[in-house]
C-alpha cells in the first residue's frame, strides 16, 4: 500500500510534504542542522553537570564511604553505555534521523504504545528540571545577595529571586533553536566546570573540621534507610543527559560518508570527562571535608572566603540559566509540534511568544510554590530519571537488535535495566518521605 500512495495522490502528497517541510524547518529541534561536535560537548556537560553536583556530598552523608563511591562510579558506567546505545541508534534506519526520544520510541515499542512510554517520562524530567532549576537559580541569587551584603541589606524573600531569575527566561526562551543558544550553553558549559572547581577547592582550604563525623546523617534505621534511597535519586538526577540527547544529536549534519553519530560520541567523551573531573572531586572531597554536616548544596556549607563563594553562587546562576535553556527547548518542541500539527495554528512568532512565555511562567508559579531542592532532586531523580537514563535506552536496544540470549550485550543491557528499575521504585520513596519532612515547617511564599 505505502508504494502505491505517491501513484495515486501525487499533489496531495506533494503539497502535504511542503507544508511538513516548512514546519520542520520552523520547528527548534529540526530547523538548523549546521552543529559541530563541540557544540555536542557543551550542551551535554551544560545539560549534564547541573545543579545535581551540588548536592553530591550530600548524597555521600546518606550513603556513606563505600556504597557512595560504588554509585557514583557505576553510575557513570551505566549512563555512559546507555548514552552510546541512543547516539548508534540516532540512525539505526538508513536515510532516517530519530531526531527526538519519542521518535526512537515509536520505532522500538510501536506508533501510539512508544508515545505512551516516552513522552510522560521525558516531560516528567525536563519540565521536573526546569522547575528545579528555578528554585536553584532563586535560591543561589540570594546566596549570592545575603554574601555580598553580609547582613547589611533589606531581607528579600526567595520568592523574588525566582521571580528575578525567571525574568531573564522570559527573553531567552525566544531564542528558536538548539544552535541559537549555543552561546549561552557554552557560558553555562564553561561555568558548571568552575564552580565545580570552586566547591571543592574551598573545600580542600577549609580542610576537615574538627569533629568531621562519616557515619550516616540519619541516626533512627527508617531515617538511614530513606535517606539512602532518597541520594540514590540525587545521583539519578544528577545524570539526566539523556533526555536532550537525541534533539542535541539532531542539529548535527550527516552524510553517509560522515553520520551524525561520529561527530556526537565525540562531543559525548568530552562531556564525560567534564563530568568525571567535576562529579568525583566535589562529591569526595565535599564529603571529606564536612561529613554529615554538608548541606543538600555545598556552596551553602561554605562561607568562605566571601568573594569566592559569592562569585561560585553567580556562576551557579549562569550555569542553570543555560541547563534550563536546553532542557526547556525539546518540551517547546512538543508544545509547537501539538500547536501546529495538531491544533492546525499558524507557525510564527505570535505562536512562539505566547506557548514560551506560558511555559516559563508555569515553571516559575510551581518553583515559588514548592521550592525543597533537596527533596525535589530524589524524587524526580528516581521517578523519571532512572527510566529514561538507566533502562529506557537498554530495553530499546533489546526490542530492536535483538542480542541472542545469554550474549555479553544480552547480560549487560539485563544488568542495566534491574538496577535501573530498583532505583525508580527505591529513590521516589526517600525523596517523597524528605518533602514531606520539608514541608512540615515550610509557610507557602515565604
Amino acid at each position: 500500500m505505502g508504494t502505491q500512495a505517491p501513484e495515486n495522490h501525487s499533489p496531495v502528497k506533494d503539497e502535504r510534504s511542503a507544508r511538513e517541510k516548512a514546519i520542520d524547518d520552523w520547528l527548534p529541534i529540526t530547523s538548523s542542522r549546521n552543529a559541530k561536535w563541540w557544540y555536542s560537548a557543551f550542551h551535554n556537560v551544560t545539560a549534564m553537570v547541573g545543579a545535581g553536583v551540588l548536592s553530591l556530598p550530600y548524597a555521600m552523608s546518606e550513603l556513606g564511604w563505600g556504597p557512595g563511591i560504588a554509585v557514583l562510579i557505576i553510575s557513570w558506567i551505566i549512563t555512559l553505555y546507555t548514552l552510546w546505545q541512543m547516539v548508534e541508534m540516532h540512525e539505526m534506519v538508513p536515510g532516517k534521523r530519530f531526531d527526538r526520544y519519542h521518535e526512537l520510541g515509536q520505532h522500538a515499542f510501536g506508533e501510539k504504545l512508544g508515545l505512551w512510554i516516552v513522552v510522560p517520562q521525558q516531560l516528567i524530567v525536563e519540565v521536573g528540571v526546569n522547575i528545579v532549576y528555578m528554585v536553584t537559580g532563586g535560591k543561589s541569587l540570594k546566596k549570592f545577595h545575603d554574601v555580598i551584603c553580609d547582613g547589611k541589606c533589606k531581607d528579600i524573600k526567595t520568592t523574588y529571586f525566582i521571580m528575578i531569575f525567571a525574568s531573564v527566561h522570559f527573553v531567552l526562551s525566544q531564542l528558536p533553536n538548539f544552535n541559537s543558544i549555543s552561546g549561552v550553553s557554552l557560558a553555562a558549559a564553561v561555568m558548571s566546570l568552575s564552580y565545580s572547581t570552586i566547591a571543592w577547592g574551598a573545600s580542600v582550604d577549609k580542610g576537615k573540621l574538627q569533629d568531621v563525623d562519616y557515619h550516616l546523617r540519619a541516626t533512627t534505621t527508617p531515617g538511614k534507610v530513606f535517606g539512602f534511597f532518597g541520594a540514590l535519586g540525587d545521583v539519578a538526577f544528577a545524570y539526566a543527559g539523556h533526555n536532550v540527547v537525541l534533539e542535541i544529536q539532531a542539529t548535527i549534519p550527516s552524510t553517509p560518508e560522515m553520520p551524525s553519530k561520529k561527530p556526537m560520541w565525540k562531543g559525548v567523551i568530552v562531556a564525560y570527562i567534564v563530568v568525571a573531573l567535576c562529579y568525583f572531586p566535589v562529591a569526595l572531597i565535599g564529603y571529606w571535608a564536612f561529613g554529615n554536616k554538608v548541606d543538600d548544596n555545598i556552596l551553602i556549607t561554605l562561607n568562605n572566603p566571601k568573594w569566592l563563594i559569592a562569585l561560585a553562587n553567580m556562576m551557579v546562576v549562569i550555569h542553570v540559566i543555560g541547563s534550563y535553556q536546553i532542557y526547556a527547548m525539546p518540551v517547546f518542541d512538543m508544545i509547537e509540534t501539538v500547536l501546529v500539527k495538531k491544533l492546525h495554528f499558524p507557525p510564527g512568532l505570535t505562536l512562539r511568544l505566547i506557548a514560551r512565555t506560558v511555559y516559563v511562567a508555569l515553571t516559575m508559579f510551581i518553583a515559588i510554590t514548592f521550592p525543597f531542592f533537596g527533596g525535589l532532586l530524589g524524587f524526580f531523580g528516581g521517578f523519571a530519571f532512572a527510566p529514561t537514563t538507566y533502562f529506557l535506552p537498554c530495553i530499546m536496544w533489546l526490542a530492536i537488535y535483538k542480542p541472542k540470549r545469554f550474549s555479553l550485550s544480552w547480560f549487560t543491557n539485563w544488568i542495566c535495566i534491574i538496577l535501573g528499575v530498583l532505583l525508580m521504585v527505591l529513590s521516589p520513596i526517600g525523596g517523597l518521605r524528605q518533602i514531606i519532612i520539608d514541608a512540615k515547617t515550610y509557610k507557602f511564599y515565604s
